[in-house]
């Protein structure tokens, strides 16, 4: 497996991500994904300052010019090798304005990334909608687009994201399968209610990733089994993905030695 190492702009300026980025390099490390990076007041940590000197388009661009120019962000000539990085950035498809989207991702796919991990995705129809879009403006073929899926291990959960966590779109059936999954248990058999749910949170899991794979411009999916890491193996088994399909070459500007 190849590490993805989540870069954020929030706790550092640029002199120490480009420190940490050619640490990285010399470590073996060759992906990363550019995120701006979420409010502190979010974490345990919610007093503590930001820095945000950068953000996800300009350490993307930042890192283009080290990768293909080889020069430091202030003009500086990198020595030695450059570190020739596969770069990331996050999406998310149903952010609002919905229309505005595509557009924002075009931006990311400007500034330099190879790859994009997308939001958690039970809205498919929806997800269609928004591909639609990156599709007719060319986008899919300049970058590789992973869509985001993660089981849900109970009612709850379900519930919480549907209601609480700004930019997921988990429609009414998703909650209402998750519910049902534990009818005719017994409400005192807490364990058989939770195998029931988990199983279910599998099972729409392997089936989004079926319907995903088939919508033009997916390369890939993201599993984001959150704090349920057992659960990706029979996620991957059950969608077919099991053993690993080939990939395709990657695009010039990566694959370039330097030499």
């Amino acid at each position: 497996l190849e590490p993805i190492i989540q870069m954020t702009c929030r706790d550092r300026n640029r002199l120490a991500m480009q420190s940490d980025l050619m640490g990285a390099y010399a470590l073996g490390m060759r992906n990363v994904l550019c995120l701006t990076g979420d409010h502190q007041s979010f974490g345990n940590h919610p007093t503590a300052k930001n820095v945000h000197d950068l953000d996800s388009l300009q350490l993307l661009q930042m890192m283009v010019k080290m990768r293909d120019e080889k020069l430091f962000q202030c003009g500086d000539e990198i020595k030695g090798i450059e570190p020739r990085f596969f770069l990331g950035a996050a999406a998310n498809p149903f952010g609002d304005p919905f229309e505005y989207r595509p557009y924002r991702l075009a931006k990311k796919v400007e500034a330099g990334a190879d790859f994009i991990q997308t939001q958690l995705i039970y809205n498919v129809p929806r997800f269609e909608e928004y591909m639609e879009k990156v599709s007719e403006l060319g986008l899919h073929e300049k970058t590789y687009i992973l869509a985001g899926v993660g089981p849900l291990k109970s009612p709850g959960m379900a519930k919480y994201m549907r209601d609480q966590v700004p930019g997921l779109d988990v429609p009414d059936e998703i909650v209402d399968r998750m519910t049902a999954a534990a009818t005719g248990i017994d409400k005192e058999d807490k364990k058989a209610r939770r195998e029931a749910w988990r199983s279910e949170g599998i099972q729409i899991t392997i089936e989004l990733i079926q319907k995903l794979r088939d919508i033009e411009g997916v390369s890939g999916v993201h599993v984001m089994a959150i704090e349920w890491e057992e659960a990706v193996k029979p996620i991957v088994e059950g969608a077919g993905l099991m053993p690993r399909p080939e990939v395709t070459a990657l695009p010039a500007a990566s694959t370039e030695t330097g030499e």
